[in-house]
């Protein structure tokens, strides 16, 4: 059958209408990697149809909510992917849930009746935080965007504005933080971190580690939007010698997130890191290419192959020098790549059982990780500390900056 200008114009609209559902407004993303001339099908009625989607690949990125869509318009109503891919996304969102702290209400207000108690609370006199903490405190990323969004268009006012005017200190540190889209948010970490030296460091092979390949492409558009200018060009342009050499792989990075393994090239790389690592070459290309490019599944194999065949996990074959910085980066990174719950623990130990305490890293520790796996890194801080961490807050803070960060924890009043 020969189709017109004008069929195969309807036919590109349909797979593209097709694409950018399954893309944009399904939750997560789905992914179709064969589009072709053969997964584009004309039923009888010369209706379109998108085929292979056994193919396809739920993204894991903001896995927040499930749409109810019961089918894709070009779908063939016999395909049972998006039926199989709802299930596995109930299953991955129940996974999530159970490390994150955030608790969200089994029922909550239309976006359009928190837009109005948030109003409500900076009116009359004095500013209502209680009322901002039980909103937002119980939200989750998805909702807080839709906030915003609403309280714009409805009041003509960019609500993160509205905060800035009302709350001040680390309270408003921390609301600010956990208003912002998880990726703008990032972008902000980011980019306070390269306008300081050293320690800042740490945060910048944080985001970079610990994000998934979606969410550190999400940071790193999100910062082109903000800064007009890369992420990688601000880390090349305000770090040096082996910090830059470290540090911009690292947040270029694009890992694969599979759980493939080569267990010869396990071998073959442990081999070459504790090679380098033994001629004290810390700052060698091959350490940082594999620290950098391979996927954590593969690293993880290939520092379970180190320790198995050199006797020492490689953190302590990287403690020539306790007092070497770049060392001790790289001892994060490895950290973060493998035990992202034992780093952010050390990271909230540090921040609280100091001499006063580092509010900055308490409150970016809590921000980004209550809708992750801070259920996790709470039980390991109990772990290694014997005290659980909500009390630990209330011991090192007060006023509304407690009540918050104790709600994204996850305490519960008794």
């Amino acid at each position: 059958m020969k189709l017109g200008w004008i069929k195969r114009i309807n036919v590109m609209k349909v797979v593209l209408y097709a694409l950018s559902y399954m893309h944009h407004d399904f939750s997560p993303p789905i992914v179709h990697p064969d589009i072709s001339s053969k997964n584009i099908l004309l039923d009888l009625d010369n209706e379109v149809h998108i085929s292979g989607l056994w193919h396809c690949q739920a993204s894991k990125t903001h896995p927040t909510s499930i749409k109810s869509n019961g089918a894709v318009y070009g779908v063939p109503k016999e395909d049972n992917f998006l039926t199989r891919t709802l299930w596995e996304i109930q299953k991955e969102i129940k996974e999530e849930e159970a490390m994150a702290t955030l608790t969200v209400p089994t029922t909550v207000p239309s976006v359009s009746e928190d837009c109005e108690q948030l109003r409500k609370a900076f009116s009359g006199w004095g500013t209502n935080e209680g009322l901002i903490i039980d909103i937002l405190g119980h939200r989750n990323a998805e909702q807080r965007n839709l906030i915003r969004k609403t309280y714009a268009e409805t009041y003509g006012e960019d609500l993160l504005k509205a905060l800035d005017k009302e709350l001040s200190n680390d309270f408003e540190r921390l609301v600010l933080l956990w208003a912002l889209d998880p990726a703008e948010r990032d972008a902000l970490l980011a980019n306070e971190a390269t306008k300081r030296w050293t320690s800042s460091n740490q945060v910048l092979m944080e985001i970079a580690c610990t994000r998934s390949a979606n969410q550190l492409l999400h940071a790193r558009q999100a910062y082109h939007a903000r800064y007009k200018k890369s992420l990688e060009e601000d880390v090349a342009h305000h770090t040096t010698g082996d910090f830059r050499k470290l540090l911009l792989p690292l947040v270029s990075s694009y890992r694969y997130e599979g759980e493939e393994v080569n267990m010869t090239l396990a071998k073959t790389e442990a081999k070459l890191l504790h090679e380098k690592i033994s001629d004290k070459a810390y700052s060698d290309d091959d350490i940082i290419r594999v620290l950098a490019t391979r996927s954590k599944a593969q690293i993880n194999a290939t520092l379970n192959h180190y320790k198995n065949e050199y006797g020492n996990d490689i953190n302590k074959d990287l403690k020539a020098d306790p007092k070497d910085e770049f060392l001790a980066l790289l001892r994060s990174t490895v950290k973060c790549l493998v035990y992202p719950e034992k780093y952010f623990e050390k990271v909230l130990r540090l921040a609280i059982n100091r001499r006063g305490t580092d509010e900055g890293a308490l409150t970016r520790v809590v921000c980004t990780r209550a809708e992750v796996d801070l259920k996790i890194i709470a039980d390991e801080y109990q772990r290694r500390n014997s005290v659980p961490l909500t009390r630990a807050i209330v011991k090192d803070t007060h006023g509304d900056y407690e009540k918050l960060l104790l709600v994204l924890a996850g305490h519960v009043e008794n």
